[in-house]
C-alpha cells in the first residue's frame, strides 16, 4: 500500500510505500493525540463528499485550536494516494492532520503540521447490525464534543465493549441523560411515528452521512431521552462506513426483525443520491 505524507521534512508532500513512510516519534499526535481525521470512500478513483469531509476537517481543526489545514494540499494528497492504489476499486481513504512535532506533553511546540492520507480496503456493509449501549457516557459540554480528532480512545475502548457483546457499534448517551451518537456513527430513531436524530447540541460529531440523509430524505433533530428508548419502532445508524443501516436489536432491546419502512426508504434515498452525485 501506498501513503501520501507532508510535513515533517516531506515538504508539500510525497507518496511512499507505507513502510517508508515515517514520522517524528515526538509528532502530538501520537503523544497526546492531538490531530484530526477524516475517513472517506472512494469508489474506482473517485472519493464521495470530498469537499464535506475537508469542510469538517478544517471545522474540526480549529476546535481543537490547530491552525486550519491547507485543504488544497490536502485534496491533493488524497488524489495523489487514491492514483497511487488504483488496484482498489473500493477503498476507505483516511486523512489524518496533526499538529506536527512537539515537547512530550500537552503544550505545543511550533513545528510544521503532519498531513498523511493512507488507505485500504472499503470492508463490505452489512444491511443490518445490532448495538449495545455503552456504560460511559459523552460529555456534550467538553472541549472535544463533536471534533472528530484522534484523541478517540474511549471509541476503542467502547467499541471492544460492544464486539464483546455481540454488537457491531456502541452507542453513547450523554451527560444530561439523552442520546448521543456511536463510536463512529451517528444515531437516528422513530419515535412517534417521526424519524429523529439527536441534535449537535447533544454532542455528536456532524455526521456527513447524517447530514446528507436529512437533506436528502428529511428527519429532525431533537433530544431523544435514554428512557424512551423502548418506544422506538425504527432505529438506524449513518456513517460513511455503514451509509444507512438499520439496528435490530440495542442490549436486550429488539427493535425490529428487519429494516422498517422508514429505514428501507431513507436506505433506498441514499443510495440513489449518492449515486448520482460524487460530490454533494
Amino acid at each position: 500500500m501506498r501513503v501520501w505524507i507532508a510535513g515533517a521534512g516531506y515538504g508539500c508532500g510525497a507518496v511512499l510505500e507505507e513502510k517508508d513512510a515515517r514520522i517524528p516519534v515526538a509528532d502530538h499526535g501520537i503523544t497526546v493525540g492531538d490531530g484530526v481525521f477524516e475517513t472517506v470512500r472512494a469508489q474506482h478513483g473517485e472519493p464521495f463528499a470530498l469537499t464535506r469531509h475537508l469542510r469538517r476537517l478544517a471545522r474540526s481543526a480549529r476546535g481543537l485550536g490547530m491552525d486550519e489545514p491547507d485543504l488544497d494540499l490536502v485534496a491533493d494528497g488524497v488524489a495523489r494516494a487514491i492514483a497511487a492504489n488504483l488496484e482498489l476499486t473500493d477503498a476507505r481513504v483516511r486523512i489524518t492532520v496533526t499538529d506536527g512535532n512537539g515537547p512530550l506533553g500537552s503544550a505545543r511546540g511550533q513545528g510544521e503540521q503532519t498531513a498523511i492520507v493512507a488507505m485500504g480496503p472499503f470492508p463490505p456493509i452489512p444491511t443490518t447490525t445490532d448495538v449495545a449501549l455503552a456504560p460511559w457516557p459523552r460529555n456534550e459540554f467538553g472541549a472535544l464534543a463533536g471534533l472528530k480528532t484522534t484523541s478517540y480512545a474511549d471509541n476503542v475502548r467502547a467499541l471492544a465493549y460492544a464486539s464483546e457483546r455481540g454488537a457491531s457499534e456502541a452507542v453513547f448517551r450523554n451527560v444530561s441523560g439523552n442520546l448521543c451518537e456511536g463510536t463512529g456513527s451517528n444515531v437516528f430513531v422513530v419515535l412517534d411515528g417521526r424519524l429523529v436524530t439527536p441534535p449537535l447540541s447533544a454532542g455528536p460529531l456532524a455526521g456527513v452521512t447524517r447530514e446528507l440523509v436529512l437533506e436528502w430524505y428529511g428527519g429532525e433533530e431533537e433530544d431523544v431521552p435514554m428512557e424512551r428508548l423502548p418506544e422506538i419502532s425504527e432505529a438506524f445508524l449513518t456513517s460513511t462506513g455503514r451509509d444507512v443501516q438499520a439496528i435490530l436489536t440495542i442490549d436486550d432491546q429488539k427493535v425490529s426483525t428487519e429494516p422498517g419502512p422508514v429505514t428501507r426508504e431513507a436506505m433506498a434515498v441514499f443510495a440513489e443520491r449518492s449515486a448520482a452525485d460524487i460530490d454533494p
